[in-house]
């Protein structure tokens, strides 16, 4: 699944503590990690007593895993501050569930703490138009989604936050992450760009996941940094 490349890339990096926000098909992603240990590794039954005993075959060691049903018509913003109660520190990075890359954490994270505001948005530079970033240096002077024209930096969908993020997030199913609040975050100087120019590519289409597919299975995946 394409959450699973991406949390690959995570834990690659160190962060295994996952929270999910699910809507649409949520009862699927939840059967998948509710059957994980059986999917991902070798397992015996023993039919008379019914025991399963399951060989350790897979490396997810550490995964922790939060699957919250955020509604099936909320916004991103919504979702993320409907699992508010889930996020136990001062930092958390969000991302959505279409997008890989090659892209280091490690160094966003660092680069998070180095400049002292609230958000960071990772910005990629794909031939395609998604949500532009308008910047100067490493600030955010501007952010717009989906722009008709113009487009220079776009939105890569791997963000680092403060916990004060959360006060620009409305709980209402209308609350658009990519709208109001990082607009406002923008507007108020509390949002950095961070620069990345290796791979990244998200899963829009059918086409976009044979692409993915083929890379994938030619074992040419830019993303498999694990």
């Amino acid at each position: 699944p394409m959450l699973w490349h991406i949390m690959k890339n995570y834990a690659r990096h160190g962060y295994r503590d996952f929270i999910l926000c699910l809507g649409y098909k949520g009862d699927v992603i939840k059967q998948y990690f509710s059957n994980y240990e059986v999917l991902m590794n070798d397992f015996t039954v023993d039919l008379r007593s019914g025991e399963i005993v399951v060989h350790k075959t897979d490396d997810q060691h550490g995964w922790r895993v939060t699957l919250a049903d955020t509604g099936l018509t909320a916004k991103t913003g919504a979702r993320v501050k409907r699992v508010q109660r889930y996020l136990d520190s001062d930092l958390f990075m969000v991302t959505y569930g279409d997008g890989v890359t090659d892209l280091d954490l490690r160094r966003l994270v660092a680069f998070h703490h180095a400049h002292g505001k609230i958000g960071t948005v990772t910005g990629v530079s794909p031939p395609s138009r998604y949500g532009e970033l308008l910047i100067a240096g490493d600030r955010v002077m501007a952010f717009r989604e989906k722009p008709q024209e113009g487009i220079n930096v776009i939105n890569g969908g791997y963000f680092v936050f403060k916990r004060a993020f959360l006060d620009y997030l409305g709980a209402g199913d209308e609350c658009v992450l990519e709208r109001e609040p990082l607009e406002r975050l923008a507007k108020d100087g509390e949002l950095m760009v961070y620069s990345h120019t290796g791979f990244w590519q998200c899963m829009d289409t059918y086409r976009d996941m044979e692409y993915l597919k083929g890379l994938w299975d030619r074992g040419e995946a830019p993303w498999k940094v694990w």
